[in-house]
């Protein structure tokens, strides 16, 4: 199976075993684009997609990237790939196979993943927008700290609010995202700190006749 026939399965698969799960697709996360990005109460997931046209050339890297970000981390392969793809990732990893054999898509659950240990909270808000930081300051009765960069908001916010809490309130945030009212926050926000222009005075030059 190619990846894009394997994605609507997986979903569907993720739907029917989470209950309530966000999906965001090509997320860039270190050196890494991950594939997909499963959003449930408190913790991120992540999935790797390898179809049966798919080489593990760069997997040791992916795999690297996404432990950095998620809290728990699944293969998803290809038939093809079913009996050795437990070789190619750690032992924390889940993995799901995804084959079509002539009766409808079937998704396997070869291994069912364990919490990574390696899941770094600093790199998993850099997930949020400014206005989605802007909430958290708020909710937490933070300074609003507007003149200061992301960075210092992220981490001001990562030292502050206790862990369990944190996760909770970015997952929801994630959750909920509207991307339409983002947009438009950021451009409105951008719109105020352009420094108005200065209207230039016209020079009158008088010149007289001698």
């Amino acid at each position: 199976m190619l990846d894009k026939d394997m994605r609507e399965p997986l979903f569907d698969y993720l739907d029917e075993y989470y209950g309530k799960i966000r999906i965001f697709e090509e997320k860039i996360t270190g050196g890494s684009r991950a594939d997909v990005i499963g959003i449930i109460d408190g913790n991120v997931l992540g999935f790797e997609i390898k179809s049966d046209g798919d080489s593990y050339t760069r997997l040791k890297t992916q795999t690297a990237d996404y432990d950095r970000l998620c809290d728990y981390n699944y293969l998803v392969v290809g038939k093809s790939h079913r009996k050795h793809a437990a070789s190619h990732v750690p032992d924390h990893w889940g993995l799901l196979c995804i084959f079509d054999e002539g009766e409808g898509e079937t998704v396997e659950c070869i291994r069912t993943p364990a919490l990574n240990p390696g899941a770094s909270l600093k790199k998993q808000i850099e997930l949020l927008w400014r206005p989605e930081l802007s909430r958290l300051q708020e909710w937490n009765g933070l300074p609003a700290y507007k003149q200061k960069s992301k960075l210092f908001v992220r981490e001001m916010i990562v030292e502050k609010v206790p862990e369990e809490v944190l996760k909770r309130q970015m997952t929801d945030l994630l959750f909920e995202r509207d991307y339409d009212l983002l947009l438009k926050e950021i451009e409105e926000a951008r719109s105020l700190r352009r420094p108005r222009r200065r209207r230039r005075r016209a020079r009158i030059r008088v010149r007289t006749s001698r």
